[in-house]
């Protein structure tokens, strides 16, 4: 806490800090913002244009530090003069706009939605569908698939799980933060998603967990990777993080996706912040996400996130010195 403190008081009169990059974690970035400008008053910008975007701005140097849900490698670290680390955990989960199926009482497994999503399945009584549902009323209604428009984090997670899960994927689609989708509407950013299935009957879509709570979606239970069905919420994302292999700073990058457990849901990853290795608000960046990971675990936990354990914290921190 010494770092954070010296540094956030010392930077009162500096200009606000500007980030920019993935819808996922942008709720939790923004209420970060806020209460740390309640006890610094360093003032946070944050604005929500997407990983991709994000990486760009960051590389170019258009922001102080940019946020994306799809890891850089170490290779592209050093070529754009980078580093990374995570600081908060999130999940993303398949929602739907179906009358009378509550939240949750909808399972599908990878096969069937990657059979949506590469437009081979598109009716909701598809048989597929209804093994996984004994007894659940499906309607007779065409599918309208939503996927996002731009480069986003949440879709290289959603793209990656599909791709462990289900080798037709992984052959005909693969993972990727921007794909050529072969069917489907789209909306921009997680925002856009939520609000495209809101809006539509029969919609399929894959938000951020903070987006599906905030817009009021009906959730998809999930097989979790040992067999068991899993509903998205904090002790599934916990469960998940729990099967971490995170010993080293260097492990930091690695996935979160298809972890083991009976409890565990297997669309979980990090949303990572990029900074510049050197330059003038390089400080007051790391104050602002070392005061977040020490004092800001209420909050993202507040929201549907799940707050790094103290051992990961301890190696992130270590990588920022």
């Amino acid at each position: 806490m010494t770092l954070s403190l010296t540094l956030a008081c010392g930077a009162r009169a500096a200009e606000p800090l500007h980030g920019a990059g993935a819808t996922f974690p942008a709720p939790v970035y923004e209420a970060w913002a806020e209460a740390y400008e309640q006890a610094s008053g360093m003032r946070v910008r944050y604005d929500p244009v997407g990983s991709g975007l994000g990486i760009e701005m960051a590389t170019k140097g258009h922001v102080d530090f940019g946020a994306t849900d799809a890891p850089l490698s170490a290779d592209q670290l050093a070529a754009a003069g980078l580093r990374q680390f995570p600081v908060v955990v999130g999940a993303v989960v398949p929602v739907v706009n179906i009358a009378g199926i509550a939240p949750g009482r909808l399972v599908l497994d990878a096969f069937a939605i990657s059979a949506i999503y590469r437009g081979e399945i598109v009716n909701w009584r598809d048989p597929a569908i209804a093994k996984l549902n004994p007894g659940l009323a499906l309607p007779d209604a065409r599918i309208t698939v939503v996927h996002r428009a731009d480069a986003s984090g949440s879709t290289w997670l959603w793209t990656h799980w599909l791709s462990e899960s289900d080798p037709f994927w992984q052959q005909q689609i693969g993972t990727g933060s921007t794909i050529a989708w072969p069917v489907g509407a789209e909306g921009l950013g997680n925002e856009g998603v939520a609000s495209l299935v809101q809006r539509t009957r029969a919609a399929i879509g894959y938000v951020a967990y903070a987006y599906a709570r905030e817009h009021h979606l009906s959730d998809v239970a999930l097989p979790s990777h040992d067999g068991p069905v899993v509903r998205a919420g904090r002790g599934a994302f916990e469960a998940a993080l729990a099967g971490a292999h995170w010993h080293s700073v260097e492990d930091l990058a690695g996935s979160l996706t298809n972890g083991p457990g009976a409890g565990s849901w297997p669309i979980v990853g990090a949303s990572y912040v990029l900074v510049r290795s050197s330059g003038a608000a390089v400080e007051r960046v790391d104050a602002f996400f070392d005061w977040a990971l020490t004092s800001g675990s209420g909050v993202a936990n507040d929201l549907g996130y799940v707050a790094l354990p103290p051992d990961v914290v301890a190696l992130v921190r270590r990588g920022m010195r």
